[in-house]
């Protein structure tokens, strides 16, 4: 079952619930009016939001760009949850600290683990929780319904299927963009470095061959040692890798470092654990994983990776990037 279709039905069991509860006041984070709803991470508020629009009181835990391995939820945070009727997490290790909140916060809410059912990578015998790199993950099971919310509201039929197909089609659209870029690279010329392993979704998705990471770890704070660069510097010149990506989470310092070592192109400005600002252009799921690219030429300006809006990087560039710095031969 998909990201998209879980929450496709968790939204009609929201508008099911009897709405007429007390709840807490609205804060700075919370958007739109209705059953309060809790989602520790930006994918999973965005994904929501594209299927309830204003029609719940949501409150994303997680801002843009923030990690979600290393989030300490504050006072208002657990506010939130106290309050919340639906509680929506990522699991999978990425939101363990959801955990301690909700007992400390005596929470009635229901908490669902929206990757639940989910076909998921595993490496090292832990599941990657990177499942929003695939939009194959975050598309609707059209099938999908919510048999509890009529069990527990007999006779309560509120549908938020035109919302959910109309993202699904755009979820569609992007999968079949990405393919077409892709394609224009040739195989052996998608091999990737990145700084920490969290974009193996998307690579598995469309081709694209992981060779390593510079942070051998979960954690973005850890540092390699002069060992293991090295031995990533060597994988990376004997097996021709064409790109380093870099993720706007992550100081560059050290693959900016390693590709004019190896003379790899680096491809900064991912959002890989979160997405971006609003107005960043990956603010939505479908956005972080394929930029504008209809106007992926501006970005790439004579073969050199460009950002609009932004020095550091601005929004996904895993497209315009690759193309680039794999060599894109067909048109």
């Amino acid at each position: 079952m998909s990201l998209l279709a879980r929450l496709s039905a968790l939204i009609v069991f929201i508008f099911a619930v009897v709405a007429a509860s007390a709840c807490g006041g609205s804060g700075p984070e919370t958007t739109g009016a209705g059953i309060q709803v809790v989602a520790t991470t930006t994918q999973i508020g965005a994904l929501t939001q594209a299927v309830a629009g204003e029609g719940v009181a949501l409150t994303v835990l997680l801002s843009a760009g923030a990690d979600a391995h290393d989030y300490e939820p504050s006072p208002l945070a657990a506010k939130k949850i106290a309050a919340a009727r639906v509680i929506l997490r990522n699991g999978l290790g990425l939101d363990d600290w959801l955990d301690s909140t909700i007992e400390g916060s005596g929470t009635k809410g229901t908490v669902v683990t929206v990757t639940d059912g989910i076909d998921l990578r595993v490496g090292d015998g832990e599941a990657d929780p990177h499942v929003w790199h695939s939009p194959a993950n975050a598309k609707v099971d059209g099938r999908q319904h919510c048999h509890g919310s009529q069990r527990s509201r007999p006779g309560t039929r509120i549908s938020v299927r035109p919302e959910r197909d109309a993202y699904k089609k755009t979820l569609d659209e992007t999968d079949a963009e990405i393919r077409r870029l892709i394609d224009q690279i040739p195989s052996e010329n998608r091999r990737v470095v990145t700084n920490h392993d969290a974009l193996g979704y998307f690579f598995d998705r469309y081709g694209i061959v992981f060779i390593g990471a510079i942070i051998p770890t979960a954690s973005k704070d850890a540092q390699p040692s002069a060992k293991e660069l090295a031995e990533l510097q060597n994988l990376i010149e004997t097996q021709g890798v064409k790109a380093i990506l870099a993720e706007q989470e992550v100081d560059p310092k050290v693959a900016r470092e390693l590709a004019e070592d190896t003379g790899v192109r680096i491809v900064e400005g991912l959002y890989a654990d979160s997405l971006g600002e609003k107005g960043s252009g990956a603010e939505t799921v479908d956005g972080c994983s394929l930029p504008c690219t209809q106007d992926r030429g501006r970005h790439c300006d004579n073969g050199e990776i460009q950002a609009p809006g932004s020095a550091s990087g601005g929004p996904a560039l895993e497209i315009a990037g690759l193309s680039v710095a794999m060599g894109r031969t067909r048109r």
